[in-house]
Parts: C-alpha cells; sequence; structure tokens
C-alpha cells in the first residue's frame, strides 16, 4: 500500500503545470512595452493654433510651449514667468539636446509673447524652433 501511495503522489507532482516559464515570458514582454513605449508631452493648455496650407510635421519635438489668448506662457503643465522661461528652457534641452522646440501659440495671443519665448530659446542656444498650426 505505501508504495501505491508514493507513486500517486509522484504522478501528482509530474501533472502540475509549471507557471515559471510563463512568467518569464509575461514579464519580458512588460519590460518591453514599458521600453518602447512613447509618452506624449503636453505644453499644459489647449490653444488654437493659426491655419496653414504649407506646414511642416516637426519631429522629434521635446520642449512644448503653450502661449494662451491672455499671453500666458505655459511649459510642463505649468504657467510660467517670461522671465524665467529662457532657464527652463536651457534646463529642458539639457536633458535632450537633439531635440526642438515647438510654440504653440493661440491666435490671440501677441506678437510680442510670440517673440520673448524665441528669443530666450535663442538665448538658451536652441536652434531648432518651430511655431504650432493647424492644416487647412
Amino acid at each position: 500500500m505505501a508504495r501505491r501511495h508514493g507513486s500517486l503522489q509522484v504522478e501528482e507532482e509530474e501533472n502540475e503545470i509549471n507557471l515559471t516559464p510563463m512568467l518569464d515570458v509575461v514579464f519580458i514582454k512588460l519590460i518591453f512595452f514599458i521600453v518602447t513605449a512613447t509618452f506624449i508631452k503636453e505644453a499644459g493648455i489647449q490653444v488654437e493654433r493659426p491655419d496653414t496650407r504649407t506646414a511642416d510635421k516637426q519631429e522629434d519635438a521635446a520642449i512644448l510651449i503653450a502661449i494662451s489668448p491672455n499671453n500666458e506662457i505655459w511649459i510642463d503643465r505649468q504657467e510660467r514667468d517670461p522671465r524665467a522661461v529662457r532657464g527652463i528652457i536651457e534646463r529642458l534641452h539639457a536633458e535632450n539636446p537633439k531635440g526642438s522646440i515647438v510654440i504653440q501659440a493661440d491666435e490671440g495671443s501677441t506678437h510680442e509673447t510670440l517673440v520673448i519665448v524665441m528669443e530666450a530659446a535663442k538665448a538658451a542656444g536652441v536652434t531648432n524652433v518651430a511655431i504650432a498650426s493647424d492644416n487647412e
């Protein structure tokens, strides 16, 4: 009898499903999706961009800056003081030197605020600056 009981126990152990390889595959897939995921950067506010017919698509936008209709400057979902824009751009550009700046200026904003942001970008050493618009 003892032998039969022992052989049943061995058969039960052999019939168990080994989950280790499946867990390994799941973790590898999880790591793959985390590494390859792209994260959308937003300036922080919605702006009504002017329409254009000759716009080019801008790739590798590292810094998004939004200018509201009230001439408020938004970077990283926070309203920023115009005097602090240069320092913020320098810091963000140091994190990704190959990235560009995209300025999303609202139709109701003034050119003065746009020029302030563009001058701050130039003073920070960023040469690739684009102004966002909507294609018709």
